[in-house]
């Protein structure tokens, strides 16, 4: 079996994440969305269908028979409990389907983007962890401007997450995206060369 060398990619929303893994895909890795993974298990007809909507009721269902992601997400970001009861039913499934993808990338490098990389306990099983950050304010400037959330929304969703210091003091490599394009390119590849220097496995 191909040994890959996986980088887990972790920030807290508006971060920049999937601008960073973007860049990384330019040169050459395999990115794996973690999130649209999600998308994916939550699907219906799936299993975590089925428990989500026995957890949290009928009505986060849409008139297609998808869940609602705004009706599910209005009810776990204002409680952290329900955010955990979420989690704990759709991340085991993730973590599974992600393993599976990983062992199938063609290319040596592997990017796992994930918000919940820690929390979910991915980011132990990986070779390298990169971490995201920028300003609270600038990251509520984002949300309201890259996904149409009112004022309040975007600071809920922004204070519903654990402080991104716990995230960075873990991290191996902090990309900070407060800043231009281009600077935030030159901080990922100045990484990214540092990994192939140091050896990857070859595919």
């Amino acid at each position: 079996m191909t040994r890959h060398y996986v980088i887990g990619l972790t920030g807290n929303i508006a971060t920049g994440k999937s601008t960073v893994a973007r860049m990384l895909a330019d040169l050459g890795a395999t990115v794996i969305d973690a999130d649209k993974v999600a998308h994916e298990v939550m699907q219906a007809g799936t299993e975590v269908h089925r428990a989500v909507v026995t957890a949290f009721g009928p009505h986060i269902v849409g008139r297609n028979g998808e869940i609602d992601r705004d009706r599910l997400g209005s009810i776990v970001f204002a409680d952290p409990a329900s955010l955990a009861t979420l989690e704990a039913i759709v991340h085991p499934a993730v973590r599974r389907e992600v393993a599976r993808r990983i062992g199938a990338a063609p290319t040596p490098v592997v990017v796992v983007e994930a918000i919940k990389l820690i929390e979910a306990g991915m980011a132990r099983q990986y070779d390298s962890l990169w971490v995201t950050t920028c300003p609270p304010e600038r990251r509520v400037e984002r949300l309201m401007t890259d996904r149409g959330l009112s004022w309040e929304e975007a600071r809920l969703r922004v204070g519903a997450q654990p402080p991104q210091e716990a995230k960075v003091a873990r991290a191996d490599v902090v990309i900070d995206t407060d800043t231009d394009p281009a600077q935030t390119r030159a901080q990922v590849e100045a990484a990214y060369r540092e990994v192939i220097r140091g050896g990857v496995p070859a595919a």
